[in-house]
């Protein structure tokens, strides 16, 4: 009789649940964005925002609460009730801060559900155009050459191209000085005039510089080439393993979020990746569509947080607030 019981309650709570996300959503649904408007994962969030509102019938809109390298924002959305009216649209913050700060206000595997990663651009070693070397093995045989001599930009400590630039240094045991900037706009500017001429950073922040040929990409930190700009190598194809790195756009439901939900939203955003209009926007954009199932996008924010966390121990990296 129990055993009757037990299964009368669960399907009880699958048909609920099944209808709950057949009514989904009922009203405004908020999309957090931890950083201020105008950044890759404000566009992402916004043309994905758009999309959902236009299939569902419902406004998607969103929030931006930046401050504290995403922190803020992430917190607030953590906070929030999960019943699918409050997503979170983070970039690889998420897995990076809970090993670069000496304390975060929330924690991603308790507050958070992943549900897809919509995208993603890869890391890119920049140089200016004047610059001497021609090619990554040239970069890498100048520095060998005059230990201590170059420099290097990054969009601020902490992002996934200043860790990229500690992954190569560690791995091919390079001597020069990383320049930290307040965000990818300040390094493209020292880039471009020539004050710091090699640079890490996501290609997404710079790909129209780069079609006008005003950067000079030397190499991506994808596991292969992009169809945008093809004629540039990985570091893999080079003969530099291990170098994989990205700055995602991924999608969280907050925990407690119905199941039936978190379904319903990685299946509309993994197809809006992948219509035409906004793949080939994404793609303009440096991003490469995804929309990955939950169960996968889990497993990556698991091995994201411990990869990180390993290079930043292995390269001491202060912490923040530490």
């Amino acid at each position: 009789m129990k055993t009757i019981v037990r299964i009368v309650a669960l399907v009880a709570a699958l048909a609920s649940g099944s209808a709950f996300a057949q009514q989904y959503p009922t009203k405004p649904v908020r999309i957090i964005v931890p950083f201020p408007p105008g950044g890759v994962t404000d566009i992402v969030g916004r043309l994905v925002a758009q999309k959902l509102s236009e299939r569902l019938g419902q406004q998607f809109y969103i929030e931006n609460i930046g401050g504290a390298g995403g922190n803020l924002g992430m917190a607030n959305a953590a906070r929030s009730p999960g019943d699918g009216y409050t997503i979170l649209f983070a970039s690889s913050s998420i897995v990076v801060n809970p090993s670069l700060y000496s304390k975060i206000p929330f924690d991603v595997e308790k507050d958070f559900i992943p549900v897809t990663k919509a995208g993603a651009t890869p890391n890119s070693w920049q140089i200016n155009p004047n610059f001497p070397a021609k090619s990554m093995q040239e970069l890498i045989d100048l520095i060998k050459r005059e230990p201590g001599r170059y420099s290097v930009a990054s969009p601020g400590t902490g992002t996934t191209p200043s860790l990229s630039i500690e992954m190569l240094r560690l791995h091919l045991a390079l001597d020069f000085t990383v320049v930290p900037f307040a965000g990818g706009g300040p390094m493209v500017q020292s880039l471009l005039g020539g004050h710091t001429p090699i640079a890490c950073s996501a290609i997404g922040n710079a790909m129209s510089l780069i079609r006008d040929g005003k950067i000079r990409v030397l190499a991506i930190t994808a596991r292969k080439r992009m169809e945008t700009v093809p004629e540039i190598p990985t570091l893999d194809e080079l003969g530099i393993k291990d170098q994989e790195a990205e700055t995602m756009t991924g999608v969280f439901a907050v925990a407690g979020t119905p199941q039936a939900i978190v379904d319903q939203l990685q299946r509309e955003i993994a197809a809006i990746v992948k219509t035409p209009d906004i793949r080939a926007r994404l793609l303009e954009l440096g991003v490469i569509p995804e929309g990955d199932s939950s169960a996968d996008f889990t497993a990556y924010v698991r091995d994201e947080i411990a990869k990180w966390r390993k290079v930043i121990m292995d390269a001491k990296v202060p912490l923040i607030g530490g």
